[in-house]
């Protein structure tokens, strides 16, 4: 078997195969990193609605969790085979990749909405009270004196959620998305076996998510020894 996997060695690491995996990488890179972007955003304005104590946006509020227990439930690979029958026939210019990036969106804004709105609710009420004696603004109040004392509650688990969600791109491949572990498939229905093409798939799996789960324990580390000071 290692004999074979020698032999194939060099036309596997061929140029043109090299750069087809990058590829496939770097769109599942760009899945992770765009869905989860605009979940936070999106997650964002999701939680500070749904913190909110307006009576006329009562609806809204009931449907915005709605919305989230939804998507928090259903398996992601429900969630992108139900995006793309729902935006192919709306919106046919639309790439397979775009259409899951828009999937893990969803799934990142229902996801992240409930660790912001947990890192909101972790400050203490008097500090709304302190920057409302101030004559702070609602939104000043948020940006300034919320958000920089909740991003020590929220980023940790939020960065967890990203390195989670790098190996959950994964199940694009079922639209026919060309990401890192189709990519493997492909070379291996060319031919080559599957300890070389599933072999680099998994060391750049690795070397994706290792780094990232570091930084996330780190910025954990870093985040929260200001509590102990």
């Amino acid at each position: 078997m290692m004999d074979s996997v020698l032999a194939q060695a060099p036309a596997f690491f061929s140029a043109g195969n090299i750069a087809f995996v990058l590829a496939a990488l770097w769109r599942t890179i760009a899945m992770t990193a765009i869905g989860c972007s605009l979940g936070f955003v999106f997650g964002l304005g999701i939680a500070i609605l749904r913190r909110s104590t307006i009576g006329w946006l009562a609806p809204a509020r009931w449907l915005a969790a709605l919305y989230v227990e939804t998507f928090r439930r259903v398996p992601f690979l429900v969630i992108l085979i139900m995006a793309l029958f729902a935006l192919q026939p709306v919106a046919p210019q639309l790439s397979l990749l775009a259409i899951a990036t828009i999937a893990v969106t969803l799934v990142a804004t229902a996801f992240l909405s409930e660790t912001i709105r947990g890192g909101l609710d972790s400050v203490p009420r008097q500090q709304w009270e302190g920057a409302a004696a101030l004559n702070f603004g609602a939104w000043h109040t948020l940006v300034r004196v919320m958000l920089p004392q909740a991003m020590r509650v929220i980023l940790p688990p939020a960065s967890a959620f990203v390195v989670m969600f790098v190996k959950d791109t994964s199940l694009a491949s079922h639209l026919g998305v060309v990401e890192l572990t189709f990519s493997g498939k492909i070379l291996v229905n060319r031919g080559f076996s599957p300890v070389l093409g599933f072999g680099v798939i998994l060391v750049l799996y690795f070397a994706l998510s290792w780094p990232l789960s570091i930084a996330a324990a780190r910025l954990e580390k870093r985040l929260a020894a200001p509590r102990h000071r």
